[in-house]
């Protein structure tokens, strides 16, 4: 009994310390972000506290981290700007519906068919994009309310700190793992500088973090249906993103931790967390890979972890702003350094010669669209792309075999699927001008699957009957006979022989 108490204690504590880590790193990242969007950074820390307190309550993937993220942000400027916050709210409510009933109809499981290749050039994207976001830390508005990047002593000053700070959270876990290494070394920096006098940006310096409990309040804006007409296609896309980075990163926890999310349940967590979001003043968002594996790696396992992170995110805000204030923003960006390294899959440069070229295509091109765009772009062109090559190599896997028969006649035993993508193989397998007088072709091996193999068998039966020579078509389904103009009387039927499959056809849609 008292071992079992030692488990649960030792495991709860990991997921409170781990929530804290989080919590440190999600400060700067929600008020980013809340400027990505253009709205309070209050709007943003709000967000973040919502969605990771509502995501691990009702419907977290167990060690999971959700709050607001820089994918949805970019969605809500161009809405934030021509129409106001008021209607970013409306949006988040209506976003949470769409993902509740995403949820609820059971769509989650696709995640499952989303490719490798296109797996791993996500999350290496988002490592790229995550080391980009932290580029603008080491830049300071000059005199003349320009950007400028830091130079001389600052700079030094800070890639020590940064240095210092990789280096604890690299170091620190072989030697003992009784406390997280990233929140040993923001303590340690942050000491280091407070108590050393260094001059350094702190976290103060970004934004003013401190403010109350959230309120509840419904969005103030005219319920008609113009109103729904401008919000209703930034709720599709917004829910659409969130679910794509949230059941991406469900997956990637899931093969660190050799367990199993449940996508449908994820859905539904983020749908919820989305519509208390809309109601209570927060940007909404979805699941957070940085900060996933800040959590994983510190020893949050557990939906605790996630409950932890969102009441410290909340104790910052309402009681210690202050402190939190003066953390130097260069132990927080030597986390997040910390975390592309443990997030780009770096095995991938091995891969490149031992995998087949497209798929290191794939791999890349996903990299290269998650970082220009965003991963929702990102991950749509991959699944294309995948299919794309999947219906090449299918197509090259077309061939007959022929022989000519007792009674003179050819026979061409066709092998591999035919569809639209492999009729063109299909047609060149045939010598129509120097064929017998009497041709089969035998579909046994085969399966006709879309209109286009349709298409392609009538005019090769046309080409055959214009030069006077009979064609038979054998072990056809019999979709295949209904569809056919010119060779439906072709088709030779054998009711115990011939397969029974369906065709992707519009006419018998």
């Amino acid at each position: 009994m008292f071992q079992l108490y030692y488990d649960h204690a030792a495991k709860a504590k990991d997921d409170v310390l781990s929530g804290l880590t989080v919590a440190l790193a999600l400060v700067p990242e929600a008020v980013a972000f809340a400027f990505v969007a253009g709205v309070n950074p209050l709007v943003g820390l709000y967000g973040a506290f919502l969605m990771g307190l509502v995501t691990s309550l009702v419907g977290g993937r167990p060690g999971m981290i959700s709050g607001a993220t820089g994918a949805m942000a970019v969605v809500m400027v161009a809405l934030v700007a021509q129409h106001g916050v008021e209607y970013l709210f409306a949006t988040i409510v209506i976003t949470g519906l769409i993902q509740v009933a995403f949820g609820g109809l059971k769509f989650g499981k696709y995640i499952r068919m989303v490719p490798y290749p296109v797996m791993l050039g996500f999350v290496n994207g988002l490592a790229i994009v995550i080391f980009l976001a932290q580029m603008q830390q080491f830049q300071v508005k000059g005199a003349d309310g320009i950007m400028h990047w830091l130079s001389g002593p600052p700079l030094f000053t800070m890639l020590g700190l940064v240095a210092l700070t990789m280096a604890i959270m690299f170091l620190l876990p072989k030697i003992t793992r009784a406390f997280p290494g990233g929140l040993a070394a923001i303590i340690t920096v942050s000491l280091l500088v407070i108590f050393g006098g260094l001059d350094t940006k702190s976290v103060g310096d970004i934004a003013d973090i401190s403010g109350g409990f959230p309120t509840f309040h419904i969005p103030d804006l005219p319920m008609n249906l113009e109103t729904l007409y401008i919000i209703l296609p930034y709720a599709f896309i917004l829910a659409g993103v969130g679910l794509i980075e949230s059941l991406l990163t469900m997956t990637v926890v899931d093969e660190m931790t050799g367990t199993r999310g449940q996508g449908n349940r994820v859905s539904i967590g983020q749908g919820l967390a989305n519509m208390v979001n809309g109601f209570f003043g927060g940007m909404g968002g979805c699941a957070m890979i940085g900060q996933t594996m800040i959590n994983v790696s510190s020893g949050g396992l557990r939906n605790l972890s996630g409950i932890s992170a969102a009441l410290f995110l909340l104790s910052f805000i309402v009681f210690a702003s202050d402190l939190i204030a003066m953390v130097p923003v260069a132990a927080l960006v030597g986390l997040m350094f910390m975390v592309v390294i443990g997030t780009f899959e770096w095995g991938s440069f091995n891969l490149l010669n031992k995998i087949p070229r497209e798929d290191s295509f794939v791999g890349i091109l996903v990299a290269v669209v998650t970082v220009f765009t965003d991963l929702a772009m990102a991950v749509i062109v991959g699944v294309i792309a995948t299919a794309l090559v999947f219906a090449w190599k299918q197509a090259r896997h077309v061939y007959a075999e022929t022989l000519i028969n007792e009674e003179g006649s050819k026979i061409y035993i066709l092998h591999g699927p035919l569809f639209f993508a492999s009729i063109h193989r299909f047609n060149e397998l045939f010598d129509v001008e120097n064929d017998p007088d009497d041709v089969i072709i035998d579909f046994a091996y085969s399966r006709v699957a879309d209109h286009s193999a349709i298409e392609s068998i009538d005019s090769l039966a046309e080409k055959y009957t214009k030069v006077g020579k009979t064609l038979h078509l054998r072990h056809l389904s019999s979709e295949c006979k209904e569809l056919f103009e010119q060779a439906g009387d072709l088709v030779e039927v054998n009711i115990k022989e011939d397969p029974h499959y369906h065709v992707a056809d519009d006419k018998l849609a």
